[in-house]
């Protein structure tokens, strides 16, 4: 590493520290949804393999998650792998789907988070599945740590798509004729059946890559939650990146319509 590289880090770290150290913890979003996107961007850019790309951004998650835990954050979603991510080549979908494994183990392993898994099991290797539920049953007494969604196999037509099947299938469990269940449908009863449950919806969207959309990320959820658009590459993404979105979020001005 050259001088130039080494100031400029040594800078980076100054400013991150300056920005965290203003930082009101009371005013931090609790919970916080992430599009980690350019995983291969970043690969093509430094001339890595795509596989590479997509390793280093499983890489990056557990130091998200614990700058995270310094900002108090409760909850966060991560979007690991969308319906739309099965198109992809087998020689891309085969690898990354180990590194998410390796991924959710890991996260489960750490001690520090509770685990849980959103989107459709159905659609996942029956291996992926085993994964997924062992790591929710190892984690589920962890209680003051940040309770992480893993979003895999997710899409958000898909999770409401769901919701309102589940509704119905439990209204029929309970020999709810479809007239009374129509009567009694609103916000909340949905709700209840989405992926996250009772869990607080996102008070922030961060979605790194420079892409400007949802891309059906969580779509009920986030009805009143703000975004924050960042031009880095998920890979690349640092802590001052994560401040500033903290500090962003911070300093607007939520009015739920009002």
């Amino acid at each position: 590493m050259n001088l130039r590289d080494t100031l400029r880090r040594l800078l980076v770290r100054f400013y991150a520290r300056r920005v965290g150290g203003h930082l009101d913890h009371a005013s931090v979003p609790k919970h916080i949804g992430v599009i980690m996107d350019g995983n291969r961007r970043w690969a093509k850019a430094a001339g890595s393999t795509t596989v590479q790309g997509h390793q280093a951004g499983g890489d990056k998650i557990e130091e998200f998650l614990g700058w995270c835990s310094e900002t108090d954050v409760e909850v966060v979603t991560l979007w690991l792998l969308s319906t739309d991510n099965f198109d992809r080549p087998q020689e891309e979908l085969g690898p990354l789907l180990g590194i998410i494994e390796n991924v959710v183990s890991s996260l489960a392993a750490d001690g520090r988070w509770r685990v849980h898994h959103v989107g459709t099991l159905d659609l996942l290797p029956s291996g992926m599945q085993s994964v997924l539920k062992e790591a929710e049953e190892s984690t589920a007494h962890v209680v003051d740590g940040i309770l992480v969604n893993v979003a895999i196999g997710y899409g958000g037509r898909q999770e409401i798509a769901d919701a309102v099947r589940s509704m119905i299938l439990d209204a029929a469990d309970k020999g709810t004729s479809m007239e009374e269940l129509a009567e009694h449908v609103d916000v909340d009863l949905i709700g209840k059946h989405l992926y996250t449950g009772a869990q607080p919806d996102p008070d922030l969207v961060i979605r790194t890559s420079g892409e400007q959309r949802l891309s059906g990320f969580m779509l009920w959820q986030t009805a009143h939650a703000e975004y924050y658009f960042c031009e880095v590459f998920w890979p690349a993404f640092r802590k001052v990146d994560f401040l500033r979105a903290m500090r962003d979020y911070a300093a607007r001005h939520r009015r739920y319509g009002g």
